[in-house]
This record gives structure tokens, C-alpha cells and sequence, in this order.
């Protein structure tokens, strides 16, 4: 991790909102202007019942409605120029959020805590959104109502204190969503995307579901949590509709009250028509951005949630120095007393586990299936999340590495190859910047030249979302190319040959005395006793545990030693070759 955060202890999205400060002062200024200017049609009114319609006079009139049109043009700017401020404001915080929230939230779905980085994103289009939206504007606009209320005071006490009682109630009401609004709210979104996650992980699998007439038989499982979502759904929304009626109740009772204590005051002749319509525009404009908070208060909270969740990423996974650079690896791999475990499970995976191997050196790691063989991979490579322990790469803590520096060194081909949306250069050269030669000499590397020449666009050729045009060995092919790609220092390849045919196995041999040749540390997993004559190692797991490991022929002597008793090819890595 990164000791050099300047966010470290603190929440970097309230620091990153604070350096907005300047934009927020603007939208103040521009709001104050706007409410300002908003009481222009108060005075306007006061002006045309009061003084023009007494003094019959057209020039006053025309005078007057000039300048109040030029009070509107003002107001209306004011409004234009806070919304764009806001939009570029919303900008440049995505800007500047958006690749933390990417590196975040991948490094969370890493650490197996069933993040998902896709909801990390939709929170941070809500947070920005909200900033550029009406309900911000709410919040600024929210002090001006006691100005409004004093005012309509001047106007006449009277109708103040009715002013005021009206925006003490639309406060309670507030107050009384937020105590019955926000749990239901959080608890409905949960839920719904809880849904969600479950579907789209099926969608996934959508062929096996298909083949073996498996849908109805999830459909089940499926409805009950979308029973679920669709009912917390609806308390959430019966609560703030519940909310929003009683609102429309104030404002439209606030409307005609307000109209006809004005009336009473007029007849009584202790007000003018004049201020008793000015004063009902007054109290609605003073009530307007609380109604306004009532409205928007399910996304304000919403948005809460949104921001807790970003700040707690982006907390938990800190941002990694940038600055640190270090010399280019030479390979060398030591594990010192390392254990690795995962949620939900008793005991560890790995246990204990400690080797050094030289740069240079090929390994091939032999097991049954549940040994832990691919977490030790993972483990090697640095992404495995629960580790104790240590693992050095040439000497340093594999964790201390800036990982986008560390990338081109490593090579590693998972047990399940992942490909992405684009063409078989893209995919090989790991989406960077294409480089023909290098392409060709990985894709050499991996015996897989000749098969993508014959492809009808050769290496343009699109390989679908997830390689799904391609076969499963020629996904693996393409995954073992982008492994070697750039000549890495390490190479851990996860069962490579899993569904390779006997030609793809030697390719993949090949490719292993390749990398050796070149002086590249190589760890080959693998079910199939064939590899070992690829070693210069030999590893063999058992339980989490190495159970032998050192040169290959003495591994090789003390495994057929122990199976001289037994059925030949009875021991738990099978028959070995000679």
C-alpha cells in the first residue's frame, strides 16, 4: 500500500468535494442573485395595484414592467450560469474520480468481498448527478425562505406568522420523511440489486441453464428474491408517496389560505390588493425550496447511501504511489511462511508455505484437484487477497509494487482464461498500444501464428465478448500469448493444457523451453505428469501443504520410491515419466 496517500486518515471524497469550493461559492452567488430577483415580482405587483393602477399613468407602467423584464433577464442568467457551473463542476469531479473509483472497485471484487465494480460506478454517476441536479439547487436556495417569511412580516404580521406556521410544517414533514423514508429506501435498493447481481451471474451461464433445462428450476429461486425486492419496493415508495401527499396538501392549502387571509386583512382595510397577492407570492416562493427538499428527498438519500459506499472503497483501497518506480524484475520468487485463506472457509487454503526459486527457473507444480494449486498461483502473482506472510520478487514485497509498473513483467495465465471484447491483437498485446513485432513473437511463442494467419482478418479478427467465436483451446492459446507478451520476468501459467490436444501440448512445451532459454522464471500447474520433463523443479501439494519439492529427478526418485509398494501409478500426482 501507498505510505504516502495525502488522503491516508482522512475520506478523500469529502476532500476531493472540498477542493470544489470555489464552484460552490459561485452557485452561491449566483443563487443569491437569482433569489434576489425573484422578488421582483412581489415589488412589480406592489408597483401596478398600488400606484399605477391609482395614477392611471402608462408611462409608470412601462417603466416599471422594463425594469422588472430586466430583473427577469438578470434572474434568468443567474439561473443558466449556476446550472453550467454545476455541469462542469460535475465533470471535473468524474474527472477526477473516476479512475480511483476504477482501480477501487477492481482491487474490492480482487478481495473476493463480492464487490461488484459496475455499482461503484453507478454510485458515482448518482453523487455527480445529484450535484448538477434540482436538489442541490434546494439547498441553496433553502436560506432564502426566512427572507421571504420576513418579507411577507413587512407586508403584514399576520400573514407572516402564517407564512411562518406553513414552513414550520413542511420542515416537520421533512424531518418525518427522513425518520420513515431512508431505511425502507436503502433496504428496497439493496434488495433490488441483490436481484440483479443474482440474474446476471445466471445470464452468464445462460448455455448450461439452457442445455440441461435448468431455468425453470432457478426461476424459482430467482422470484423469491424478486418478491422480495418488489415488496420492500413498495413499502419504500408507499412511504414517500405518503410523504409527497401530504406536501401537495400544504403547499395547495398554504395557496388559498394565504389568499384568503389577505382577502380578510383587504376587507377590513388593513392591507391593500396589491400586498395580499404579492404576499401569496411571497409565502409560496418562501415554501418552494423546502417543498422542493420534500420532493427530492428519496434521491438525496439514495445519493447518501451512494457516498458512504464510495467513501468506504475508496478508504479501503487506497490509491498506490504513482511516483514509485523500480529496477525491471529478474524473476526470483521467495515465499516465506505463507498462508492464504477465504471467507467462509475454517481452515486455510495454503498453509505454511515456504521456497525460493532462482530467476530462470522453470517449476511445474503438481497436485490433486482441492490442493490449492490455483491459490498459490494467485498468491505468487500477488493478487490474492487474505495472505499472511511474505512474498518476495527479487527480494521486495510483491504488495509494494506499483502494480500498472509491475504488469509488464508478469505473465499469467488463469485456470478459467478470461478474454475481452476486441480484436487477437488487442487481446494479446493486454489492450496496449500495438506493437506488430512483439504481437508475432508472442503469438510464435505460443504456436499460435500459423492458426490466426489462417483466420479470415488474422490478428483483426474480433473475438467477441469473453473470446465466445473461438474455441476453448484457441482462447487458451491466445490467453498463454498474452502471458508471454513483452517477455515477462515471471510466467505462471494455470493448468495451460487444460484444453489443449496433443499438438496444443506440445506447442505449450515449447513455449515452456522458450521462456527457459530466455532466463524467465516459469511455474507451469498442471494435472498432467507429461510437464515434468519440462522442470527444473519439481513442487507437489497436498492439503494446502508442500508435501515435496526440490530438483525434479530427486522429487521423481522419492515419489516412485514411495509408490514401489503400491500399484504402479497409484500415487496422488499419477503415473510420472521416466
Amino acid at each position: 500500500m501507498n505510505n504516502k496517500n495525502p488522503y491516508r486518515g482522512r475520506n478523500e471524497l469529502s476532500v476531493t468535494l472540498r477542493s470544489f469550493r470555489r464552484e460552490f461559492i459561485v452557485v452561491g452567488i449566483f443563487s443569491f442573485v437569482s433569489n434576489l430577483m425573484l422578488l421582483a415580482p412581489t415589488i412589480y405587483m406592489l408597483q401596478l395595484f398600488d400606484r399605477v393602477m391609482i395614477s392611471g399613468s402608462e408611462l409608470t407602467l412601462l417603466a416599471v414592467s422594463m425594469i422588472t423584464l430586466f430583473l427577469f433577464v438578470v434572474m434568468a442568467f443567474s439561473e443558466w450560469a449556476r446550472a453550467r457551473v454545476l455541469v462542469r463542476a460535475g465533470l471535473r469531479f468524474d474527472n477526477e474520480l473516476s479512475t480511483r473509483v476504477f482501480n477501487a472497485s477492481f482491487e474490492a471484487y480482487l478481495s473476493q468481498t463480492g464487490a461488484n465494480p459496475s455499482r461503484a460506478f453507478n454510485d458515482l454517476i448518482q453523487v455527480r448527478q445529484f450535484l448538477t441536479g434540482q436538489g442541490l439547487f434546494a439547498f441553496f436556495d433553502a436560506p432564502w425562505a426566512p427572507i421571504y417569511i420576513a418579507v411577507t412580516f413587512m407586508l403584514h404580521p399576520w400573514l407572516g406568522i402564517l407564512a411562518l406556521i406553513f414552513a414550520l410544517v413542511q420542515a416537520a414533514l421533512a424531518w418525518f420523511g427522513h425518520r420513515h423514508t431512508v431505511k425502507p429506501s436503502e433496504d428496497a435498493a439493496k434488495a433490488s440489486n441483490d436481484v440483479s447481481a443474482y440474474l446476471y451471474g445466471k445470464v452468464r451461464n445462460a448455455e448450461v441453464l439452457e442445455s440441461m433445462g435448468m431455468i425453470r428450476n432457478l426461476h424459482g429461486h430467482w422470484d423469491e428474491r424478486h418478491q422480495n425486492a418488489m415488496a420492500q419496493g413498495n413499502v419504500a415508495q408507499a412511504q414517500s408517496h405518503k410523504v409527497v401527499a401530504f406536501s401537495k396538501f400544504i403547499r395547495y392549502s398554504q395557496q388559498s389560505l394565504s389568499l384568503g387571509a389577505g382577502a380578510l386583512l383587504v376587507i377590513d382595510g388593513r392591507l391593500s390588493a396589491g400586498a395580499m397577492i404579492a404576499a401569496n407570492v411571497l409565502m409560496s416562493r418562501a415554501l418552494a425550496p423546502i417543498d422542493q427538499l420534500v420532493g427530492s428527498w428519496r434521491v438525496f438519500v439514495s445519493t447518501r447511501a451512494a457516498y458512504q459506499r464510495l467513501s468506504a472503497l475508496l478508504k479501503a483501497y487506497p490509491e498506490r504511489d504513482a511516483t514509485l518506480t523500480r529496477v525491471a524484475p529478474s524473476g526470483k520468487l521467495e515465499l516465506r511462511k505463507v498462508s492464504a485463506s477465504a471467507p467462509g472457509r475454517t481452515t486455510a487454503i495454503l498453509k505454511d508455505i515456504s521456497f525460493s526459486v532462482a530467476a530462470g527457473t522453470v517449476v511445474v507444480v503438481l497436485g490433486p484437484s482441492g490442493s490449492g494449486k490455483s491459490t498459490l498461483a494467485r498468491t505468487m502473482i500477488g493478487i490474492w487477497p487474505d495472505v499472511r506472510g511474505e512474498v518476495l520478487l527479487d527480494g521486495l514485497p510483491i504488495q509494494g509494487w506499483n502494480r500498472m509498473e509491475l504488469g509488464p513483467h508478469l505473465g499469467y495465465l488463469p485456470q478459467d482464461v478470461e478474454l475481452f471484447d476486441g480484436t487477437i491483437a488487442e487481446n494479446i498485446s493486454r489492450f496496449r498500444e500495438l506493437d506488430s513485432p512483439k504481437i508475432i513473437e508472442a503469438a510464435r511463442c505460443a504456436g499460435l501464428h500459423d492458426m490466426i494467419l489462417r483466420l479470415p482478418k488474422g490478428y483483426d479478427t474480433p473475438i467477441g465478448e469473453a473470446g465466445s467465436l473461438l474455441s476453448g483451446g484457441q482462447r487458451q492459446r491466445i490467453g498463454l500469448a498474452r502471458a508471454v507478451y513483452g517477455d515477462p520476468a515471471l510466467v505462471v501459467l494455470d493448468e495451460p493444457n487444460a484444453n489443449l490436444d496433443d499438438a496444443g501440448e506440445l506447442a505449450l512445451l515449447r513455449t515452456v523451453s522458450e521462456l527457459k532459454a530466455k532466463g524467465k522464471t516459469v511455474f507451469l500447474i498442471t494435472h498432467r505428469p507429461g510437464a515434468v520433463a519440462a522442470a527444473d523443479r519439481l513442487m507437489i501439494l497436498r492439503d494446502g501443504r508442500i508435501e515435496h519439492e526440490g530438483p525434479r529427478d530427486e522429487v521423481v526418485a522419492k515419489l516412485r520410491a514411495q509408490s514401489l509398494p503400491s500399484t504402479p501409478g497409484s500415487s496422488a500426482t499419477g503415473a510420472l515419466p521416466a
